[in-house]
């Protein structure tokens, strides 16, 4: 009873609530972060590129307060324990991780190979290492060296090597370059509509027709359409082209059908 004030002090706060729990304060902020990126809130693309900035501003002071402790003088004499800690890393506990966390998903073998191979690289663990400096545990200066040393293993190895590993596993695949539009959509509580991008394909029964004569369901609105570097307002007489994607304005099930007419391969007057 005496916790409850604590704990709606900290029911808004992942960090100082997970915190209070024993748990890992860091970790609850990185789940709640990946929440956050899959929900619709308003103005959610300019909070996504504030923060953004502000993530790039703390890089940088971060690179340069680990800067002042590393001290390369060091480095050679842990070089030996730092080779062994970045070989089990990576020829072991990544992967054994990467392949239990991902063992129920679609990834196929050559893809959790390839997640595996992605390494320890940034400054987080370098971060988590300061830690034991900070508590004055034994042997910081050497958790920290070689913990260092390890990440600039991984760097120098895999993250030099990803594309090359990439193509000798066969799943490389060009990344389309996200579309920018004009507009930001901001959901409502009152309404259960929301944006989504719709593109036309090559065999697609939509392409070469007007929009008019589509007949797409009454809950779903052709918004903006982007065509090669162009961005433009629909009319009824719009012609769609194979490979114009079209943000859409719909509900759920106005948005299936929407994706059958313009994606699918029935004919739209069927």
């Amino acid at each position: 009873m005496h916790c409850w004030p604590l704990w709606r002090h900290y029911s808004d706060d992942p960090y100082g609530a997970t915190a209070l729990l024993g748990g890992s304060g860091f970790l609850a902020v990185y789940v709640a972060g990946l929440r956050m990126g899959d929900a619709d809130f308003i103005h959610k693309r300019r909070l996504v590129g504030f923060h953004d900035a502000i993530a790039w501003l703390c890089q940088i002071s971060m690179f340069l307060v680990l800067g002042l402790l590393v001290f390369p003088s060091r480095l050679p004499g842990v070089s030996g324990l730092g080779l062994l800690v970045a070989a089990v890393l990576v020829l072991v506990a990544r992967p054994v991780a990467v392949f239990l966390t991902l063992a129920r998903s679609r990834f196929h073998a050559r893809e959790k190979l390839l997640v595996s191979w992605v390494g320890l690289r940034g400054a987080v663990p370098i971060i988590l290492a300061t830690f034991p400096l900070v508590e004055g545990v034994p042997q910081a200066d050497t958790i920290f060296d070689v913990v260092f040393f390890a990440v600039v293993v991984s760097v120098l190895v895999q993250g030099t090597t990803i594309s090359l590993v990439a193509n000798r596993l066969g799943v490389a695949s060009p990344v389309a370059p996200a579309r920018q539009y004009p507009i930001e959509p901001v959901p409502t509580s009152a309404s259960n509509t929301s944006m989504h991008e719709v593109t036309v394909g090559a065999r697609s029964p939509a392409a070469n027709r007007q929009i008019v004569d589509l007949g797409l369901p009454r809950g779903a609105l052709l918004v903006l359409v982007s065509r090669d570097e162009e961005t433009f307002v629909p009319q009824g007489a719009t012609v769609l082209r194979p490979g114009d994607t079209a943000l859409v304005l719909a509900d759920p099930e106005s948005l299936t059908r929407t994706r059958e007419i313009i994606e699918g391969d029935r004919d739209p007057k069927r």
